[in-house]
């Protein structure tokens, strides 16, 4: 943070080692991603040359203990995703599947065996990992999943559909969550590339265009017929649905903290444009209309803060409920949308232009605000909470 949108000296509570990892993060995104996200932004591309720059942080695994990961503290990790989407949601997006979905995964349901075996290449990002579990009938209802598995001899037999699955298009291992056919369980299957690098007989991909956020990671749609895939390939502790929501929970505060670093960036950047920008003789920033604006986002901006640290000190004690986390998820999912379109108002026409970065916020944020659940399944899970009545249908 700086002292900016620091208004309530929130740094001061960091550790040296904390701290060290958020500016390492930080000096990195503003030198290797802010000169170049904006041309693979506009292009729909992933940048592959920060893969190897990224590897050299040592941040690839974040809170996973050993098997060559950095084993942090959930703080430490939280602000690795502060910082990185303070410049791009993209590349904390790429992150975010790496090591809390994909590596999460492994680390939480995998064997040792497993584990030893795809960790430390994933930790390095010499294997690069994707994490597919949503459908296309089956996103905030992911629970009824139709993807399906078969057990054939020494194989696994997998059918199904997958969308919006970040890195799938390229990744190294995939774990793809089916239906065993044998007994109705949700489970993961790790599907790896051949080693000449193209994938197995029945996994197609197809990249969705036309995306108006998170353009520079490639979530591809994916097809899945007859695809086999070996019996030890399945993570050995994923029994039920249940494991999903574990995986699941442990990366949940992570969508909050994007969202604050999203409305961070937009902040700064009104703030900057407000001092400099010069309309009927004076700088903006005098108006009364801009300093009411910037007044009331910084107040917003506070409150994630203080959101953010406490879901943090929460999960790292075993406290953290789902229901804290939705509330966490939908108000500043919500307030970094505002504050995101407040930003783009102070910047006038200019707010339009990626060069001013804000609009690259803007709509980023709107995919922040639909995945990990949208405003209105949160919304629910936490009525839920209040009343003990359940509105899901079916539920």
């Amino acid at each position: 943070m700086t002292e900016s949108t620091d208004f309530f000296l929130l740094e001061e509570s960091l550790t040296p080692e904390q701290r060290g990892i958020a500016f390492r993060v930080r000096a990195f995104a503003n030198d290797e991603v802010l000169p170049i996200i904006n041309d693979y932004w506009d292009r729909a591309a992933f940048p592959f040359e920060l893969v190897p720059k990224i590897a050299s942080l040592g941040i690839v695994g974040t809170t996973i203990e050993g098997y060559g990961c950095p084993g942090m503290d959930r703080l430490s990790s939280a602000l690795v995703s502060l910082e990185m989407s303070r410049v791009d949601g993209s590349i904390n997006t790429f992150l975010s599947v790496q090591s809390g979905l994909t590596m999460g995964s492994i680390a939480l349901l995998g064997d040792e065996d497993q584990k030893n075996r795809w960790l430390p290449a994933m930790a390095a990002l010499d294997k690069i990992g994707s994490f597919a579990l949503t459908e296309p009938d089956h996103g905030s209802d992911s629970v009824a999943l139709e993807t399906r598995a078969r057990r054939e001899g020494d194989h696994w037999v997998l059918n199904g559909r997958k969308r919006w699955i970040g890195n799938a298009s390229f990744a190294d291992v995939v774990i793809i969550w089916a239906r065993d056919e044998s007994d109705g369980k949700v489970k993961a299957f790790v599907l790896e590339k051949n080693p000449d690098g193209t994938y197995p007989p029945g996994y197609t991909t197809e990249v969705i265009t036309g995306k108006i956020g998170k353009r520079a990671i490639l979530q591809p749609d994916i097809e899945i017929a007859e695809l086999q895939i070996p019996s030890g390939n399945m993570l050995a502790g994923s029994t039920g649905f249940k494991d999903v929501g574990r995986v699941l929970m442990a990366t949940r505060g992570n969508a909050s903290w994007e969202a604050l670093g999203h409305a961070m960036a937009a902040y700064e950047a009104a703030v900057a444009y407000a001092k400099n920008r010069v309309q009927f003789g004076k700088s903006i920033a005098s108006f009364q209309l801009v300093q009411n604006k910037l007044a009331n986002m910084l107040a917003e901006l506070t409150a994630m803060q203080l959101i953010c640290f406490r879901i943090t000190a929460l999960q790292e004690q075993g406290k953290l409920t789902g229901p804290m986390s939705s509330l966490a998820k939908m108000h500043t999912a919500k307030k970094a949308r505002w504050i995101c379109a407040e930003a783009r108002d102070v910047l006038g026409g200019n707010g339009l232009l990626l060069d001013y970065h804000v609009a690259r916020h803007m709509t980023d944020m709107e995919v922040v605000h639909t995945y990990e659940g949208t405003d209105s399944i949160q919304s629910l899970i936490l009525g839920r909470e209040i009343t003990g009545i359940s509105a899901f249908s079916g539920s």
